[in-house]
């Protein structure tokens, strides 16, 4: 009980950027998991579908009037949420490798990596 109540206090107090951070960490292991276990059919679908969620949630948030970041880094990303539909739809079909899509979201990391 006392460790939920730590990690709901947790993540409640967490910043945005160690928010990201977290959620690419997840997602990413979670590709990395399903490329060690040569995962396909549902397992791989799941894997791509949350990575792929993941940046269709960044693009919309990129796309908002609210969003404090500049426009030129707000297309970027909408853009790299654009490859990663068409890429993951390619890993689906044709049994492209992961790595592109593990590789960006370790660039992603790096960059949201708290100091």
């Amino acid at each position: 009980m006392a460790v939920k109540a730590y990690q709901k206090a947790q993540l409640a107090a967490e910043n945005p950027r160690n928010t990201e951070y977290r959620l690419f960490g997840q997602v990413t292991g979670a590709l990395i998991d399903a490329q060690a276990a040569n995962a396909k059919g549902v397992a791989l679908m799941e894997a791509i579908d949350w990575n792929r969620r993941l940046w269709s949630t960044l693009a919309v948030d990129c796309m908002g009037d609210g969003n404090q970041l500049s426009k030129p880094l707000r297309a970027q990303i909408v853009s790299l949420s654009l490859w990663v539909t068409k890429y993951s739809s390619q890993v689906m079909t044709n049994g492209a490798s992961l790595d592109p899509l593990i590789d960006v979201n370790r660039t992603i990391m790096q960059g949201l990596q708290p100091a």
